[in-house]
């Protein structure tokens, strides 16, 4: 059973990098899959990331996305482009990062300068006003969404529940910055990791 309807599988299997087996995406399709991401990505471009490797393309794995997202929240910079610099290097070398990376920024940064140009036009217009809140609305919902995606694949392991649910309590519930609360959460869930390994 899955949430939010049916989950295409890889065709080829999935190895133990949460990656597809089959035939791996060359430069330009990797280009192409992410250029269509920053082109539809309106209120958050995660959710979409998601939605095209792991649910329509296959070629990953939802434990394979979660793992990657994790890795990227503890590095520098916004996680939607580390995601894609780490897939897209996984898939294809330095060529496939570069191409993810493109693809993702070519045309939202075209459409973006175009926006910022009307909206500090019309930026006073209350008639704008409600439809900048709409869109923050949608943007949060997506976020959910994918929270929800990526927690699913943890709902048998009491101890991953357990510490996604510490780390949305330090940040949404007490404020405190997102890397203090990975500065305490990552080494203290490696631990219990390489215990659990002990013990086996």
């Amino acid at each position: 059973m899955s949430m939010g309807g049916s989950v295409r599988l890889p065709e080829h299997g999935v190895g133990p990098d949460g990656l597809s087996q089959g035939p791996r995406p060359a430069a330009g399709a990797l280009f192409r899959c992410f250029l269509i991401i920053g082109l539809t990505g309106f209120g958050g471009v995660l959710p979409l990331v998601h939605h095209e490797l792991v649910r329509r393309r296959g070629w990953m794995s939802e434990t394979g996305f979660a793992e990657a997202l994790a890795i990227c929240q503890v590095l520098p910079g916004p996680n939607v482009l580390n995601v894609a610099v780490v897939f897209g290097t996984r898939m294809a070398g330095r060529r496939g990062g570069a191409a993810c990376l493109a693809g993702l920024l070519a045309m939202p940064l075209v459409v973006v300068l175009a926006l910022a140009t009307l909206y500090g036009e019309f930026a006073r217009d209350p008639r704008v006003m409600p439809v900048m809140g709409a869109v923050a609305a949608a943007a949060a919902g997506l976020v959910v969404a994918v929270a929800l995606r990526l927690l699913w694949p943890m709902r048998g392991r009491a101890r991953d529940l357990v510490l996604a649910g510490l780390a949305c309590f330090g940040v949404a519930g007490l404020g405190l910055p997102l890397v203090a609360v990975l500065g305490v959460l990552a080494p203290l869930s490696v631990w219990l990791a390489w215990r659990e390994l002990g013990d086996e």
